[in-house]
């Protein structure tokens, strides 16, 4: 091979390595909105995280279910569990309807988780606590009307909760149990306020409510968070009292789990067992 005929290869070989750098390209990797949500009631912004399903178009006629992710942070749960609800809506798996997620970032959880507490130390531990009455407003009054208003939505709502954020779950379901058709609670953290909450009659059991709701709650095998483990049977157990039709209540107990990992795998348990098909 001649020097003439080297050096053109060698140039063709190098022009072709510069095109192909030219034509790589970089763009954002973007599984969902951010939209910052101006609360009146808590008088501040609220960042959400929005999942939309694949193929998802406003103009369409088809809703969809709406999942309410507490402790709904990019840097908390937010992308696990949008990945989850991918999943779980693959045409080949079909494990729940087609999904929303809407994961409510945190401002300041200890405040907007917890209802007011009288046990002195809590209060010193926890001096911003207290404001969940004002959370749920936020919930009811705001978040679910702009929810429904800007996106195709149906009358499927579930809220996704866990340890102070299934504190709060459990108390929209003992005070206002029609804000959601569906709840998912992890570890409630029911030891708040020497667990008052649980002495609470729940809305649930009256004899005028009818709506359908389906409750699964899961809780971890961790010695120093026996407690949870305590609380969370005795919640099922209010859950199970008066048999009613229209409360369908799941209790699972999670031996080989802790309170750090349990969420994960506990809400795909809880996606099978709320969304289940019938067996024909």
């Amino acid at each position: 091979m001649s020097f003439k005929t080297l050096t053109l290869l060698l140039c063709l070989l190098f022009c072709n390595n510069t095109l192909a750098q030219k034509e790589e390209t970089k763009k954002p990797f973007v599984i969902g909105e951010i939209i910052e949500l101006q609360s009146k009631i808590l008088n501040e912004k609220r960042t959400l995280n929005i999942y939309l399903p694949e193929g998802y178009h406003p103009d369409s006629a088809a809703t969809y279910s709406v999942i309410y992710l507490l402790d709904g942070s990019a840097d908390e749960d937010f992308i696990h569990i949008a990945g989850m609800v991918q999943f779980a809506n693959f045409p080949w798996v079909e494990l729940l309807p087609q999904s929303i997620v809407v994961g409510i970032a945190n401002v300041d959880r200890k405040r907007d988780f917890t209802y007011p507490t009288s046990v002195k130390e809590i209060k010193e531990a926890f001096p911003t606590s207290g404001k969940s009455a004002d959370f749920i407003r936020f919930l009811e009054n705001e978040l679910q009307p702009f929810i429904d208003k800007n996106y195709s939505t149906n009358s499927t709502k579930l809220l996704l909760g866990q340890s102070l954020g299934g504190l709060v779950a459990t108390e929209i379901l003992i005070k206002k149990p029609q804000l959601f058709s569906h709840y998912i609670i992890i570890s409630p953290s029911l030891w708040w306020d020497d667990q008052t909450l649980l002495k609470v009659e729940p809305a649930f059991l009256k004899p005028d409510f009818q709506k359908d709701i389906s409750i699964f709650v899961g809780v971890e095998n961790e010695d120093k968070y026996k407690v949870m483990e305590t609380d969370a049977r005795a919640l099922f157990a209010i859950l199970q009292k008066e048999k009613k039709k229209n409360i369908n209540a799941h209790f699972q107990f999670f031996e080989n789990l802790t309170h750090g990992d349990i969420l994960h795998l506990a809400v795909y348990e809880a996606f099978k067992i709320l969304f289940k098909k019938d067996e024909k």
